[in-house]
């Protein structure tokens, strides 16, 4: 007897700042092309963790990954798509200045308390840690070209409106909890403002306060919060994953020329305290995923779960920036590539596990050597150049001062 094709299909996407966003987006566009029988923008079911919040987003709002990667790689199309650099680096300088506000009086009570209270110096001191901003940057302004973009003929940036289901996990920083956005409870928070609060990484973005709670990356509570498919009887769950551990002294099977010929890393603790606080920072995020990914195994025998993820012995994902934007055209074109390239190489046994969810996957797509993700830049005109690029130059200045005068207001 012929098996019946099981067909509700989840995505699941993780975190991991701008580059797992630009990781994601290369991928996606990716399997976009190679899988037959898969609208992602026509799923059953998405969640979505910090940066992965953002694009589940976008999908479950009918922007295809090829949209996204002209919207936030090439900063292309429609002003309400465009997702600019600057829009992650906007001081929050409200929370600067409230926390300033608040240094008279903490000094005051930390000189009494050392003068009069006979506490130690140290002790008393500790007190000012209260004047230190909780985070770096302000999300305002991300969050309401966010917004802008949702609100397009079409979208929605309402939970309850949208056609499928979407879950933004973040995490409830006064009791550790997470906090789905978009299940029961939790629906009536702008998707927006749940994406604001699912990427606010503690020190980098202040906690985001909604209900009179303040909530933080959803990552930290887990890396996928797959879990949420799960307890919606999907039948094919597809998880991505930008941030894994770098296998040191490899090059992976897709590594560049440029990787080949001079990117190896034969000992990390050579590369200093960045490259050791990212590769124990992954290394922990990842034993996360491998320990919830076997759980659901376990508790889900019946679903299919296929992840997708970076080489682990690929050094120009690992050397990237990970809260970088610069380079977000070779890194993007990098995620699609490297893509491809595990498709080819897992295609005798993902091809049949998807098939039993009625996904096939596209031989020739898939060996085709010209395809490309971001089309080469075209050379402008000599006598056009210079002027072409004071121009660039000054809408950059323009937008970044409005955006810093809104977040600022």
């Amino acid at each position: 007897m012929t098996r019946p094709v099981s067909r509700r299909i989840g995505l699941a996407l993780a975190g991991g700042g701008p580059l797992g966003a630009i990781y994601e987006i290369g991928a996606l566009c990716a399997l976009e092309e190679a899988f037959t029988g898969a609208d992602f923008t026509r799923l059953d079911g998405y969640v979505g963790v910090s940066a992965g919040g953002f694009i589940a987003a976008g999908l479950a709002n009918g922007i295809s990954p090829r949209q996204l990667c002209t919207s936030f790689i090439l900063n292309d199309g429609p002003a309400a798509d465009v997702i600019h650099p600057g829009l992650f680096a906007q001081p929050a300088w409200r929370e600067y200045a409230r926390r300033l506000a608040m240094l008279p009086a903490l000094v005051a009570h930390a000189a009494w308390d050392y003068a009069f209270e006979r506490r130690s110096l140290l002790t008393a001191l500790e007190r000012l840690g209260r004047a230190l901003p909780s985070g770096l940057f302000c999300h305002d302004a991300l969050e309401r070209q966010l917004a802008l973009m949702l609100s397009a003929p079409g979208r929605s940036n309402d939970f309850r409106q949208v056609a499928r289901p979407l879950v933004i996990v973040a995490t409830d920083l006064d009791s550790g909890q997470s906090a789905p956005f978009g299940r029961p409870g939790f629906e009536h928070v702008p998707i927006s403002r749940a994406v604001a609060a699912s990427a606010a990484l503690p020190g980098l973005f202040p906690p985001v306060a909604i209900d009179g709670r303040h909530y933080v990356d959803g990552a930290l509570k887990k890396t996928l919060h797959a879990r949420v498919l799960l307890d919606l009887d999907m039948d094919l769950v597809l998880c991505l994953n930008p941030l894994v551990p770098f296998e040191s002294g490899h090059l992976g099977r897709h590594a560049t020329p440029t990787a080949r010929a001079g990117q190896r890393i034969p000992r990390l603790a050579d590369g200093g305290l960045p490259v050791v606080l990212s590769q124990t920072f992954r290394t922990l995020i990842h034993s996360r995923l491998e320990l919830g990914l076997r759980g659901y195994e376990a508790t889900h025998p019946d679903t299919g779960i296929v992840l997708f993820e970076p080489d682990q012995r690929d050094p120009e994902m690992f050397l990237a920036n990970t809260f970088g934007y610069s380079q977000r055209r070779a890194m993007a074109e990098h995620a699609y590539q490297q893509t491809r390239a595990d498709l080819r190489a897992r295609r005798a046994e993902l091809a049949p596990r998807l098939a039993r969810h009625g996904i096939r996957l596209d031989d020739a797509a898939l060996d085709d050597e010209t395809r490309r993700l971001i089309p080469p830049r075209r050379r402008p005109r000599p006598a056009a150049t210079k002027t072409a690029q004071v121009m660039r130059r000054l809408d950059q200045v323009l937008d970044d001062l409005e955006q810093r005068l809104a977040c600022a207001a």
